[in-house]
């Protein structure tokens, strides 16, 4: 089960990206993250239902230095074997 994220907010430069990467292992999330030119951060998770309604609820929170004003949710067709930091798009 995977799903496409699209977070808002002040979600760059807070240590997003690698916070989204360590919860995503802890809870055996495979993916990937990356920040957005225009400000967003975009991730890919993907797991087990639970594990990915985790996932999407820790988006909504992120690090504590992050304040996401909202996260858009979408399906998405893919699987990975791992969950990885992506460059800037």
């Amino acid at each position: 089960m995977a799903k496409h994220l699209l977070i808002s907010g002040r979600v760059q430069g807070v240590f997003f990206r690698e916070s989204m990467r360590s919860e995503a292992e802890r809870l055996g999330v495979t993916g990937w993250v990356r920040n957005r030119r225009d400000g967003v951060v975009e991730a890919v998770v993907d797991g087990t239902e639970s594990a990915v309604q985790a996932m999407i609820e820790w988006a909504y929170r992120g690090p504590p230095s992050a304040r996401v004003t909202d996260v858009k949710v979408s399906e998405y067709q893919g699987s990975f074997t791992s969950f990885e930091r992506l460059p800037t798009d």
